[in-house]
């Protein structure tokens, strides 16, 4: 009755065994299943191993293979000493469980690969990380090859479990890597392709590495151009499937983006930094018979460039008269520092030809007028003679920019009597011309509205103030040019307070202190 019982059921693999341990029963499932388990044989010798220890201890459930299922098994007793082993063929469920687990961590390991790989924006350390996650996850060890440069080919080797990477930058042909080459020069990116291990030449291998068993070559594609290769090197383990090929060309194409990336901000940032040199306002060149000094802070510090610009152009003979220019473009940043630059290489060929400051500037707002730029600019120009004797001749001039301030030798504060329109943004300039001499000792301070607008005090919104600018410049008499305009900076500085600013400019003009008297 119970061998019918246990024949009857098709749903479920069942063996039926006595407390001996033989076998009383079993259905054709569980037949189909195993061959050998048939009534009248002893349990321990035809049934897999795990489902022997299983029965040998009494537990409940048990999973294991047999042939090529996953089976789970469960224990259920039954009267007269005899006891039931249920089975479930789970090799689906399990198949896919674990596709899931596999799918699961590539997605966490992808994530923590795109944080690190986007962690910095230098190319080195870019393929550094990409060497270090592929020998992590990916092969026993991995090697990032950079497009050819004049130094050769530039290599980024890691070793699973081995600190660090082995850099080097080498004269050698990719075509000795079977698709190397291909690689590292074709766009769109060409397919992943396995190579015979042998053929891989020693340049390529880490050292102590030894010869591997598996050899990957996976182009790392990047913006237009490829940003390099990828070879993954597996050592006894068995080749790479496809599926883990394929997902090294993901791993491979996030790399390549972000190599890409790098080296692209890696030459915009060199193209800005040359940019920038030239637009930064000169050192101050020596003008004969005249101390000089200039101070020249951006509104952003890491910019280095801005709207305020300051020039000198030492005169040619020897009693000639050189040129002082400080100039403020309307906005801050690189838009300004743009204008700035045409404004300097303006000034510097029109000075050539026009030596009048009404008609330089002029000239220079015409010029201004046919761009396309809607910006204007104020500025103020300084005609700069010696005279002999520490006597210094100076002619202001200024295009609706503050007017200089000068400070003589007896303390008084003067503000030089120049005033005019703005250069580009009218089509006719007016400009008054002021004259002076600076006896020895005395300074002549240009400055920017940056200055005189900076906000601080108490409330943080107190403008630094005209009035509080020459009480800065008076406290200076009889120092030296350029302690004045260290002077001036440091107090605006300290009325800051570290707050947003708009770009500060200024240029003191002397004659020679000699001996000077200080009343």
């Amino acid at each position: 009755m119970l061998r019918a019982l246990v024949e009857s059921l098709t749903e479920t693999a069942v063996v039926v065994s006595d407390r001996a341990g033989v076998i009383r029963a079993v259905n054709a499932v569980i037949t189909s299943w195993a061959p050998r388990l048939v009534a009248g044989r002893v349990l321990a010798e035809t049934a897999p191993a795990w489902l022997t220890a299983a029965d040998a201890s009494g537990t409940a459930t048990a999973h294991g293979g047999m042939g090529s299922r996953q089976v789970t098994a469960r224990r259920a007793e039954l009267p007269g000493g005899h006891h039931a082993w249920y089975l479930t063929d789970v090799t689906d469920a399990r198949s896919t469980d674990r596709e899931l687990r596999l799918a699961h961590g590539r997605a966490e390991f992808l994530a923590e690969a795109s944080a690190g790989l986007l962690s910095s924006l230098d190319p080195r350390t870019c393929a550094t990380a990409t060497a270090e996650l592929a020998a992590s996850r990916l092969a026993d060890a991995a090697v990032v090859v950079s497009p050819p440069d004049r130094e050769g080919l530039r290599l980024t080797r890691a070793v699973t479990g081995r600190p660090g990477v082995e850099e080097s930058a080498l004269a050698a042909d990719p075509a000795e890597v079977p698709g190397l080459a291909e690689a590292l020069t074709g766009f769109p990116p060409p397919p992943s392709r396995r190579t015979d291990p042998v053929r891989a030449p020693d340049w390529l291998l880490p050292e102590g590495f030894g010869t591997p068993v598996s050899l990957l070559v996976t182009p790392l594609p990047g913006d237009a151009v490829p940003a390099g290769a990828l070879v993954l090197l597996r050592r006894p383990g068995g080749p790479f499937t496809v599926e883990e090929e394929a997902f090294a060309r993901v791993f491979a194409a996030r790399a390549g983006a972000a190599i890409s990336a790098s080296v692209r901000y890696t030459e915009q940032a060199r193209s800005a930094a040359v940019l920038q040199e030239d637009l930064l306002p000169p050192r101050l060149g020596p003008i004969r018979g005249t101390e000089v000094a200039g101070s020249y802070r951006p509104s952003r510090e890491t910019l280095r460039v801005g709207g305020d610009f300051y020039d000198t152009y030492p005169a040619k003979d020897s009693d000639g008269e050189s040129t002082v220019v400080l100039g403020d473009v309307c906005g801050k940043g690189l838009e300004a520092a743009v204008l700035t630059g045409k404004i300097r290489n303006t000034l510097s060929a029109l000075r050539l030809v026009e030596t009048d400051h009404v008609r330089l500037l002029t000239l220079l707002n015409h010029a201004l007028l046919d761009t396309a730029h809607t910006r204007f600019a104020t500025m103020v120009l300084a005609g700069v003679t010696p005279l002999g004797r520490g006597q210094v001749r100076l002619r202001l001039t200024t295009g609706g920019h503050p007017a200089p301030l000068i400070l003589r030798v007896s303390g008084d504060v003067e503000e030089a009597g120049t005033s005019g329109t703005l250069i580009g943004a009218v089509p006719d300039v007016r400009a008054t011309t002021f004259t002076t001499v600076l006896q020895p000792g005395e300074s002549c301070l240009l400055y920017s509205d940056g200055v005189t607008e900076a906000r601080g005090g108490v409330t943080g919104r107190e403008f630094f103030g005209s009035e509080r600018l020459k009480t800065t410049v008076a406290d200076c008499v009889g120092m030296p040019v350029e302690s004045l305009v260290e002077h001036v900076e440091m107090r605006t500085t300290e009325w800051l307070a570290d707050r947003p600013h708009d770009d500060i400019a200024l240029v003191g003009v002397a004659a020679p202190r000699g001996t000077v008297r200080v009343r």
